[in-house]
């Protein structure tokens, strides 16, 4: 889930952005408005993501193993059947 801290400075931003003190009433309605509509929102943490990642970029790698040994069986069962 998003950091305390993360959630800390994008309101602060944002109340600076719409002239507002961020420790005011109204700078910390921006963070409560702003942590309800992330909160919402389906993120992933980092490290899912990264494993994502890593398993996306081994599919090319296995579907060419899986195809070569496809080929071979197919190769196989050509001769078998001769």
């Amino acid at each position: 889930m998003i950091g305390e801290k993360v959630f800390d400075d994008i309101s602060a931003r944002m109340a600076a952005a719409i002239g507002l003190e961020p420790d005011s009433r109204r700078g910390k309605n921006v963070r409560v408005l702003l942590r309800s509509a992330l909160g919402r929102l389906d993120f992933v943490s980092r490290e899912e993501f990264d494993i994502q990642v890593a398993a996306a970029r081994a599919h090319p790698r296995k579907l060419e193993a899986l195809e070569e040994r496809l080929a071979s069986l197919e190769g196989r069962a050509k001769t078998a059947a001769k």
